[in-house]
């Protein structure tokens, strides 16, 4: 299993490239971090090159799907980010849909996401940056959102039908939606462009909570994944401790 440390996470509040120079010294040769917007992408570039790193993954611009009126904002911010993704030579951009409309069919809203969607294909295409996209809880962390249930995520991509979108498959939103996870999982593993790792209850480090983390690992991996685990977490000890723990048990 190739890991990707979320750095906008799992150091949360820390100085960005500070934390970036730990994770390098530690052993891991992938980052990824949500908002490139904030960040100084010539340095992160600089960076990238100087110590031999990956970048798996930052968010797109916030917008709506849902809503087909902003379509053309959201397709905006999909072309600054694909542009600042090519910057840093990272191949994944994460989008999420925004939130559910009141007194909108929900019927109504998965259609202008898919239709929102086949109108960034041809961009994602012609960059060959893949975008995927994320289920979230909504019991938790994300009420109101509106896409929680995997099953409808792998629905949209199968609608679309491009291979440059895809879904980003967060397991600890998706044990607190649904559990089954390798149920659902495996069977749609060509439709996962990334995953996104956490331990739940709490979002801590993946040794904490309910999830055996070794036995899901080792299925995926079995079933011929070959892209990245993120880890997206906010540790409860000091960010190094679950880290070192992960490169000492052979995952990376």
């Amino acid at each position: 299993m190739k890991l990707s440390v979320c750095i906008d996470a799992v150091y949360h509040g820390k100085d960005f490239y500070a934390s970036v120079e730990e994770v390098v010294q530690l052993g891991y040769d992938a980052i990824e971090f949500w908002s490139w917007w904030d960040k100084d992408l010539e340095r992160v570039a600089d960076m990238v090159r100087e110590k031999s790193l990956s970048v798996t993954s930052i968010c797109t611009k916030f917008e709506s799907l849902v809503d087909p009126s902003r379509r053309e904002a959201f397709i905006a911010g999909l072309q600054a980010s694909i542009a600042a993704a090519q910057t840093i030579g990272c191949r994944a951009l994460i989008a999420q849909v925004g939130e559910e409309l009141a007194g909108v069919p929900r019927e109504a809203q998965q259609q202008s996401i898919i239709e929102g969607l086949k109108a960034c294909a041809p961009l994602l295409e012609e960059a060959g940056i893949t975008l995927v996209l994320e289920p979230l809880n909504t019991q938790v962390d994300h009420k109101g959102y509106y896409l929680s249930a995997s099953e409808e995520a792998f629905h949209i991509v199968r609608e679309v039908g491009s291979a440059h979108v895809k879904i980003v498959f967060d397991i600890y939103h998706q044990q607190i939606t649904e559990g089954h996870l390798l149920a659902n999982i495996l069977p749609n593993l060509p439709l996962i462009g990334h995953f996104h790792a956490a331990g739940n209850p709490g979002r801590h480090e993946l040794s904490t909570g309910e999830l055996h983390y070794g036995r899901i690992f080792e299925a995926i991996d079995a079933a011929g994944y070959k892209g990245y685990m993120g880890l997206e977490y906010f540790p409860v000890q000091e960010p190094a401790v679950g880290l070192k723990e992960l490169l000492a048990a052979g995952r990376s």
